[in-house]
C-alpha cells in the first residue's frame, strides 16, 4: 500500500530517531540546538504527558488529514478531542498538551500539526512561558517563529491567532505582562492578511485586566461557560474562512418589507465620497469590495478584520429613503467588534456591546450570537433597540439618505437586512 507524504514522514522519523519504542516524542534532554528561546518544561509529569500525548497522535496523522487544528497548552487540551463538539461535524484536531511553553509548540509544530496538512490553525499560546519568567519580547519572538514555519508550509492556510486570556498576578501572570505580549502579537502579524486575530482577552478581562472567576475558577483555566463563550467568538470568524459547517438560513421577509442585500452578492450597495456623499464605487454583482473589507457569503454581508487592526470603512446602499420606513436587520459580532449602523447620515453604534460599548447595560443583547436591531424613522427622528430594549429612543436624522454599514475593528456580520416603507 502506498503511503502519505505525512505517514511516511511520522515512520521514518520514528525508525531512524527511536532507540525505543515512543522514545521519539520524548522532551530533548537539553535546549542545545532547539529552535526559539526561552523556557522548555522538564518536570517529570510534564514529560510523561508530552510524550503520551504525542505517541498517540502519532497513530492519528493519516485520519486527521485536513483537520482544522488547534494548537495550545492546557487551555487548548482542556476542551476536549471533539472540541466540545462546538464544530458540529468538522473534522478538528486537538492538539494542545498541559503546560506546554510557546518554545515547546515550536519544536513539535512539523510533527503534531503540519503532517495534518491542516485546513486552518487556532492558536492560543504563551501563558504559561510567564509561569516560567519568560519576558513578553521572547514570547512574541517564538509566536513569529511558528507563524513563519506556518506561512512557509501553506501561503494560503487560514491562521486564526486568539490574544492570550487574561488570568492573575497570583498565578505569575500579571495583566501588565499579557497586554504586554498580545500587543507584540498584533504587531508582529500587522497587515497580514493570511492572520486573523481574536481579541479573546477583552471578552474575558475584569475591570483590572484579569480573568473573572465566573469563567476561569482557578483564575486560569476556563469552565464550561468560558468555553462557550471561546467557540462563540470564534464561530464567525471560522464560517467566513470556510473551515466549519455553517447552517442554512431559508428567511423570507415578512409582507411589505424589502430585502436591501439579497444574500448572494453586493448588489445595490457601493462605495460614497465621505464628504459629498456622491457614489463613486459599485459592487453591484460582485461578491467582495474592491479592497476585500466587505464580503457577502452564507447569506451574510460580513464586514471582515482588518489585518491591520483598525480600518475604517463605509458601505452604503445606492438608494436613499426619504419617507417614514422601518428597518430590521441582525448582527452579529466577535470579540470587541466595533461596527455601526448608517441611518440616512448619522451612525448608530453597533458593536460587541457589552465589551465594546457603549449599550454595556443591555440585559438581551446575545454575546456572539444573532441580535437583532429595529429602527423606526419618522421625519427626523428615528427609534432604534437591540433585541426589543431601547438604545437610541430618539436618534435626530437628515431627510433623506442611504442605509450604511461601518467596518471599524473585529469582524461584523449583518444578515436579513430588510426595510419597509411606512
Amino acid at each position: 500500500m502506498r503511503l502519505s507524504i505525512a505517514c511516511l514522514f511520522a515512520t521514518l522519523s520514528v525508525g531512524i530517531l527511536s532507540a525505543k519504542e515512543g522514545s521519539h516524542y520524548e522532551i530533548p534532554a537539553t535546549d542545545e540546538g532547539l529552535p526559539g528561546a526561552g523556557p522548555i518544561r522538564r518536570y517529570d509529569w510534564f514529560q510523561g504527558l508530552w510524550e503520551k500525548k504525542r505517541s498517540a497522535w502519532a497513530k492519528e496523522v493519516e485520519a486527521k488529514q485536513g483537520a482544522l487544528v488547534f494548537f495550545g497548552d492546557s487551555i487548548t487540551q482542556g476542551w476536549g478531542d471533539n472540541i466540545g463538539g462546538a464544530y458540529g461535524e468538522t473534522k478538528v484536531a486537538n492538539r494542545g498538551i498541559s503546560g506546554d511553553t510557546t518554545r515547546g509548540m515550536l519544536i513539535r509544530l512539523k510533527e503534531d500539526v503540519l503532517s495534518l496538512k491542516p485546513s486552518g490553525v487556532v492558536l492560543l499560546l504563551g501563558t504559561n512561558d510567564l509561569e516560567e519568567g519568560a519576558e513578553p519580547e521572547v514570547i512574541a519572538g517564538n509566536l513569529k517563529l511558528i507563524v513563519a514555519e506556518l506561512k512557509a508550509f501553506d501561503a494560503e492556510m487560514p491562521i486564526v491567532l486568539c490574544n492570550v486570556f487574561p488570568s492573575s498576578a497570583s498565578k505569575k501572570r500579571p495583566a501588565e505582562k499579557i497586554q504586554k505580549i498580545n500587543a507584540l502579537y498584533a504587531a508582529a502579524v500587522k497587515g497580514d492578511r493570511q492572520i486573523t486575530v481574536i481579541n479573546t482577552w477583552a471578552m474575558f478581562a475584569d475591570e483590572n485586566g484579569d480573568a473573572r472567576k465566573a469563567e476561569f475558577p482557578d483564575l486560569l483555566h476556563p469552565n464550561a461557560k468560558g468555553y462557550t463563550m471561546w467557540a462563540n467568538t470564534l464561530r464567525p470568524v471560522l464560517e467566513t474562512l470556510n473551515l466549519v459547517e455553517v447552517p442554512k438560513d431559508d428567511f423570507q421577509p415578512e409582507p411589505g418589507f424589502a430585502l436591501l442585500f439579497n444574500g448572494k452578492d453586493l448588489t445595490g450597495w457601493g462605495y460614497r465620497n465621505q464628504k459629498s456623499s456622491e457614489k463613486t464605487e459599485s459592487f453591484d454583482g460582485k461578491r467582495v469590495s474592491s479592497e476585500g473589507r466587505y464580503l457577502a457569503r452564507h447569506g451574510r454581508l460580513i464586514v471582515t478584520t482588518p489585518p491591520e487592526g483598525r480600518a475604517l470603512g463605509q458601505l452604503w446602499t445606492h438608494a436613499e429613503f426619504g419617507t417614514d420606513f422601518t428597518l430590521k436587520l441582525e448582527f452579529r459580532a466577535n470579540a470587541e467588534a466595533d461596527s455601526g449602523v448608517f441611518i440616512r447620515k448619522p451612525q448608530l453604534q453597533c458593536r460587541d456591546y457589552l465589551v465594546a460599548g457603549p449599550y454595556k447595560e443591555l440585559k438581551n443583547y446575545k454575546a456572539g450570537d444573532w441580535n437583532e436591531i429595529i429602527v423606526e424613522v419618522k421625519g427626523k427622528v428615528a427609534h432604534c433597540t437591540c433585541n426589543g430594549e431601547v438604545l437610541e429612543a430618539e436618534f435626530e436624522v437628515p431627510e433623506s439618505g442611504p442605509i450604511g454599514l461601518e467596518g471599524d475593528r473585529g469582524q461584523m456580520e449583518y444578515r436579513r437586512i430588510r426595510l419597509r416603507k411606512n
